[in-house]
């Protein structure tokens, strides 16, 4: 993707990505308004949400340097939010985590690695993995996780694994559908890729798979539809 754009389409495409990601925060400031005694449960709007600026920077084009540098700021911000609650909506969720500095590593990670060889789906593979699954996935298990496991010390559950596993499915198999077309070894790699994203979630602790699944998910597909695709 050229980093050469017009400045109007870039200053264009900048401000309807600021819009969004205003918006999403206000969402969730109301949402925490609302729901004052589950502060997670705006966390995960944030996670979610901020996930699809993915989809954003690829279908406006955004320059790589961009994406980097939003996603060095973001990761800067996250740490001082780890000392000081300048933003509640993704802080105040009663433990100590630097879940949303790995999330903005992650970003800044696969944009500078996939905007480079113009391969722009497995970046969003990997962060729509982790916003959607691994956010979906820790509402259900929360609210309906009725089977519990452990894993090193980190309480699980069936419902909210297997939301992941699906969730993760699904998207894998619609972006890659999206770019190669109807090909049958795509659901084959897809399930691959989610099964492989709900154990690496399973394992990390102290927000790392905010780190691990984007990643290794995205690394996985790269590999994957090199070899079968």
């Amino acid at each position: 993707m050229s980093d050469l754009l017009p400045p109007t389409h870039l200053l264009f495409s900048l401000s309807l990505v600021a819009f969004y990601l205003g918006l999403i925060l206000l969402v969730a400031e109301r949402l925490k308004r609302y729901y004052s005694s589950n502060s997670e449960l705006t966390r995960k709007v944030v996670h979610i949400g901020t996930g699809n600026v993915i989809l954003l920077a690829w279908w406006l084009k955004i320059p790589a340097w961009v994406g980097i540098s939003a996603a060095v700021i973001a990761a800067l911000v996250a740490i001082v939010s780890y000392f000081v609650p300048i933003l509640p909506s993704i802080n105040s969720v009663g433990r100590k985590s630097l879940g949303t500095f790995f999330y903005a590593v992650s970003i800044g990670v696969l944009v500078a690695w996939f905007w480079q060889i113009q391969q722009y789906h497995f970046a969003a593979i990997g962060i729509l993995i982790m916003s959607y699954g691994d956010g979906l996935a820790a509402i259900v298990g929360q609210r309906f996780g009725k089977h519990p496991y452990r894993v090193w010390g980190n309480q699980k559950s069936w419902e909210g694994s297997l939301t992941m596993t699906g969730i993760s499915f699904i998207v894998t198999a619609l972006l890659l559908l999206s770019v190669y077309g109807n090909l049958g070894i795509i659901w084959l790699i897809a399930f691959m890729i989610a099964l492989n994203a709900t154990i690496l979630e399973s394992f990390s602790m102290w927000g790392l798979d905010n780190l691990t699944v984007p990643l290794g998910s995205a690394a996985l597909a790269f590999v994957l539809c090199q070899w079968l695709i």
